[in-house]
């Protein structure tokens, strides 16, 4: 959880110094990506880890810390973006945010075919192996008792 808000805080630290250095908010776009991807990784896990251990108060200030950074943020792309900069950036957070997880449930649906292949091979090996030994049983009960009416001819 430490990593994602010290990379968040890095990238945005690189935006600010971008806007305060007299260029527009759209040059700092890596860093603008790196923030809010370290937003959505930071608060995956907080929905991620058990109560038992994570700390609600170190929860609450990263993520009241990263509300302030992206009011800022909102702020600086309001006022130093062009018009409409902030309302498309929202939207494309959503569109990157479907897109990422439509890659998941691909991923995991993925993971599933081939589980589902992995225990159907394993399910016809077992199926194959004691058909065998079955047809062995069967055949070996049938030589015995050939053996033993032979015998005692």
């Amino acid at each position: 959880m430490l990593a994602e808000l010290a990379a968040a805080n890095a990238a945005f630290q690189v935006i600010k110094t971008a806007i305060k250095n007299g260029g527009e908010i759209l040059s700092a776009g890596q860093s603008l990506l790196e923030y809010f991807d370290n937003k959505n990784k930071l608060q995956e896990k907080v929905e991620k880890t058990s109560t038992k251990k994570r700390s609600d108060l170190e929860e609450f200030i990263a993520l009241e810390q990263l509300k302030q950074q992206e009011q800022e943020l909102r702020e600086m792309m309001i006022y130093h973006g062009r018009p409409g900069l902030w309302d498309d950036w929202n939207n494309f957070q959503v569109k990157a945010r479907q897109q990422r997880d439509e890659e998941k449930r691909q991923q995991l649906k993925a993971e599933l075919a081939k589980k589902a292949k992995t225990n159907k091979f394993i399910e016809t090996a077992l199926l194959t192996f004691w058909i065998t030994m079955l047809i062995l049983t069967v055949f070996g009960c049938v030589i015995g008792a050939v053996y033993l009416t032979m015998e005692y001819q």
